[in-house]
């Protein structure tokens, strides 16, 4: 298996390791739930090294970008980062990334680390008759994630002012001497969310000043539990092809609007034709979320039923914890609740009443608009019913 360069570290830490798209990872150090609760409390540390990292630059990066992905880069500006998707020709996705703009001409596109290689053959191909230069920066650049509402708080003790204020802005920050890139985007649903792109040599000392100062490390396990929490769709689960083998066009799932562009009719890049029809025609089924509202927990693959007839099959599900919040901030109290993320008729009324079906039961669960409250402060807030 593969190692990011903070292996030895996590080994040292005691962490759980696991074999994740070819990738010794850590899935989690003290326990998933404690991971979860600390990063929503006061911040997380993921190595996400194993993700890819993909430079873009030359004459024609931004012409080659706008071919390639589904939003619009010349929408961004230095400073910027966009959310996107590789589309094939029928409207499903390739896998789903970032695009981040530093500077003027040069751009970084981070994706799924199980895609990697085959995003990396796909756009190869794609720019084979562009002047633009692409670089896969993967294994001589690390990568960190830090999310939770003291996250900038600790980063700023360490290397000075951050760039940005918003989500999605992005810029460079010097550490120990060298450049490190900072990017305000994430994972987990946090307000305060920041990825740090830095190269391999400084890393382990950046991990290790950043644990020191109070961020908990956090493994794959919590880094799903909070995603779900989120809402945020993974590939392979919410993207790619649904537990029957049918492939889930990319409107299925509501977040696509943030990464699809479709504004400038000039603009051909594949897969535009496929995901215009479904903004027109609709998609047969819509991603939803589902809290549980019975004893159990719902797995990817279980069908989801109303009034006996199957509408739908979950993607994503498990128990999540929380913290009981007062006045805004969280107390001392937690919880656990069974969410999940389903693909369901596209007919079916919001806030239905549903069931699902796991093993020889059905347990009852409810669609809802969303699981957490994270536009009103520093702290991500559970919505519970």
């Amino acid at each position: 298996m593969k190692q990011t360069v903070l292996h030895s570290i996590h080994v040292a830490s005691g962490a759980r390791l696991v074999d994740f798209s070819g990738w010794h990872m850590p899935v989690q150090y003290t326990g998933i739930l404690a991971e979860h609760l600390a990063t929503r409390r006061r911040a997380g540390l993921f190595d996400v090294s194993h993700m890819g990292r993909f430079a873009v630059s030359g004459p024609e990066a931004l012409l080659f970008l706008r071919r390639a992905l589904t939003n619009d880069a010349a929408k961004l500006v230095p400073g910027r980062a966009q959310y996107t998707l590789l589309a094939n020709d029928r409207g499903g996705a390739i896998d789903d990334a970032y695009l981040y703009r530093f500077c003027a001409g040069e751009y970084l596109l981070v994706v799924n680390a199980g895609n990697r290689d085959r995003d990396w053959a796909h756009l190869s191909e794609l720019a084979a008759d562009c002047d633009v230069q692409l670089i896969d920066r993967s294994d001589e650049l690390a990568m960190v994630s830090l999310q939770g509402p003291l996250a900038e708080d600790l980063l700023a003790d360490l290397i000075g002012p951050l760039p940005g204020e918003r989500r999605n802005d992005c810029g460079p920050c010097q550490y120990a001497g060298h450049e490190l890139l900072v990017m305000r985007t994430g994972y987990t649903g946090e307000p305060v969310c920041l990825e740090l792109a830095v190269p391999n040599e400084l890393a382990g000392d950046l991990w290790q000043q950043l644990v020191a100062a109070g961020a908990t490390p956090v493994g794959l396990g919590a880094r799903d539990t909070l995603r779900l929490e989120a809402a945020l769709p993974l590939y392979g689960h919410e993207f790619g092809t649904d537990a029957d083998g049918n492939e889930i066009p990319i409107f299925s799932c509501p977040l696509a609007k943030f990464g699809v562009d479709l504004a400038d009719p000039a603009r051909q890049f594949v897969g535009r034709e496929a995901l215009a029809h479904q903004i027109v025609q609709g998609t047969p089924r819509r991603l939803r979320k589902l809290v549980l509202t019975d004893k159990g927990i719902a797995r990817a693959g279980a069908r989801v039923v109303l009034a006996g007839r199957e509408v739908g099959v979950v993607t994503s599900g498990t128990m999540v914890p929380y913290w009981q919040f007062g006045d805004g901030v969280p107390g001392e109290g937690t919880g656990k609740r069974a969410l999940a993320l389903a693909l369901l008729d596209r007919e079916i009324p919001s806030e239905a009443a549903v069931a699902v079906q796991v093993r020889s039961r059905e347990i009852a669960a409810r669609i809802v608009p969303r699981f957490l409250n994270n536009r009103t402060g520093r702290h991500a807030v559970p919505e519970l019913l």
